[in-house]
């Protein structure tokens, strides 16, 4: 046990009634421990099969902090002590950890992020699918610099494509699989600066229907970016569209597609999709950001949750032979994170594991690619010494003694940064506070209106063909190669899974070996090259009496 600064034994309140029974047999971790070793060692014979469809999942704002409380969440919502739960993302047997900085930031944003790993180059923060000579918010540097994200390659190569997210349509992640912007911010016409009209630039929501790829499947949130001023919103009537151009880019999406297209926007619509008989489903559920997922109730007309969205997605992407690109976003972990709410942020969380798990039911792992991974961390810590099974949103039960100078609880979910603060000169006593209502703010060290994001790696779970090229320790980037490698897109089309020739870095340029039949070929242009030298006389001679 630990010991006290003070010298006085600190005591738990009632650990041992948290801790299952069987954990107190020793053979009940080896025998874990076996089986985990059995499927370690299977994981040698490798999966080397095209990835027919590639899933990526990403958690926005999922550091690993996050996926360890919603692992404990997840169990004890399933009356679990929560510690020994297992992720549907756990589960995948590859991981790695990515590096997630901006070219110009330490701590980046999910714009530069997203171009990272979906179109595999890094760039500057604030920027959509464009690369690193871009400057965030010059439309005169963008002419020329955009780059094609992996789903525009799974287009291109006959692949359906499909984008599910629980924020806005024209969020920055989302944004990054189709669009092309010098600023994220860009999402409607009404935020185009002078800059960017003059030089020609086009928002994000007009660049969806008028240039991205033919997506069949986009479901999230962010009806208003899509909608003139003038018109009002289906939902709440008090609210209007924010275009200043007149458009009404829903009725244009769905009149464009070349098949059975269908807009929805409440849940009694989306059940009533037949996926069968749909080519093109564009749902969007809320004006903006759809609801954090313990605040759906709230929404009466209804939203579908994310594990919906995804089965869904796939139901409708499936039916294409030559198979599919998915982005899965579970978007409000990081609002719920940037809020201090540790509650809102975590349940998103579980919510987004769910989704995991149905794509990981629905598809088989023998022919495709799921990637669960995260654009950035945040200031978000798991610390103090709760005892087993100790509620995680609670109060940590450990008795601190002197240790805790102001003698005033503490959670053990706490945040670096954000709205959590106090600025009366102490900590706020939360004795009496419910630290796991969802709008409780965990407390914060610094006093900022708006939490921040995290610089720390984020971890890459992988399972299905080329999964074990996760591995170690990468740049974000790494991740579009990965799958565009698997799936035989891109520049990987003609060499896909095959033994890549090896390049090194020589004074700043990059030099490709040669292979076998490039060196027989210089090796015999050096030898007719060579001079004629007397042994080549005499060889000559020797032949020709021959």
């Amino acid at each position: 046990m630990e010991q006290a600064p003070s010298g006085r034994q600190p005591t738990f309140s009632e650990p041992q009634k948290r801790t299952p029974s069987e954990e107190r047999d020793p053979a009940f971790w080896n025998d874990m421990a076996h089986r985990d070793l059995d499927r370690a060692i299977q994981l040698q014979k490798l999966n080397l099969n095209v990835a027919k469809n590639v899933v990526l999942f990403i958690g926005d704002g999922m550091g690993v902090t996050t996926v360890t409380a919603g692992r404990i969440l997840k169990g004890q919502l399933q009356g679990q002590p929560g510690e020994e739960t297992v992720l549907a993302m756990d589960s995948l047997p590859h991981m790695g950890l990515a590096k997630t900085y901006n070219l110009d930031y330490q701590v980046p944003d999910s714009a530069g992020t997203a171009t990272a790993y979906l179109s595999g180059v890094k760039a500057e923060r604030g920027t959509v699918g464009v690369n690193c000579r871009v400057r965030n918010g010059v439309c005169a540097t963008q002419k020329g610099n955009e780059v094609n994200s992996i789903l525009v390659l799974a287009n291109q190569a006959g692949k359906s494509t499909g984008v599910v997210s629980t924020t806005s349509l024209t969020d920055a992640t989302v944004a990054s699989t189709y669009a092309h912007s010098a600023s994220r911010y860009w999402d409607t016409d009404a935020n185009l600066p002078w800059e960017a009209v003059q030089n020609g630039c086009k928002d994000i929501a007009a660049q969806l229907v008028d240039s991205a790829p033919d997506i069949e499947v986009l479901l999230a949130g962010g009806r208003q970016n899509f909608l003139p001023q003038n018109i009002p919103d289906m939902e709440y009537p008090n609210r209007y569209g924010t275009r200043q151009d007149g458009r009404n880019l829903l009725e244009e999406w769905v009149t464009r597609k070349p098949g059975t297209a269908q807009f929805v926007w409440n849940m009694d619509e989306f059940n009533a999709i037949d996926s069968n008989k749909t080519d093109y489903l564009l749902g969007l559920f809320e004006p903006h950001h759809m609801k954090f997922s313990i605040d759906r109730e709230l929404d009466s007309a209804g939203e579908p949750t994310l594990s919906n969205m995804t089965q869904k997605a796939i139901q409708i992407l499936q039916k294409n032979s030559n198979g599919f690109f998915l982005l899965v976003e579970g978007g409000r972990i990081d609002h719920g994170h940037h809020a201090n709410q540790a509650v809102r942020a975590l349940h998103d969380t579980v919510a987004f594991d769910d989704a995991i798990q149905v794509a990981k039911d629905m598809l088989d792992m023998q022919d495709s690619l799921i990637i669960v991974t995260a654009d950035h961390s945040h200031t978000f810590t798991f610390g103090g010494y709760p005892s087993r099974g100790n509620p995680i949103f609670g109060k940590t039960d450990y008795n601190f003694g002197f240790e805790l100078l102001d003698r005033k609880p503490m959670t053990s979910l706490l945040y670096g940064n954000g709205p959590g603060y106090s600025l009366s000169g102490t900590r706020e006593d939360i004795t009496n506070i419910d630290t796991g209502s969802k709008d409780y703010k965990q407390q914060s060290a610094v006093p900022l209106a708006h939490e921040t994001h995290g610089g720390e790696d984020v971890p890459v779970f992988a399972g299905g063909p080329m999964a074990h090229l996760v591995h170690g320790v990468h740049e974000q980037n790494y991740v579009a190669h990965v799958m565009k490698y698997a799936a035989c897109l891109g520049e990987y089309r003609e060499n896909c899974h095959t033994q890549r020739e090896p390049r090194a870095a020589r004074g700043g340029v990059a030099v490709r070996t040669w292979d076998f039949k490039t060196k027989i070929i210089v090796l015999i242009l050096i030898v007719n090259l060579l001079p004629y030298s007397p042994i080549d006389s005499q060889n000559a001679m020797h032949n020709g009496k021959r």
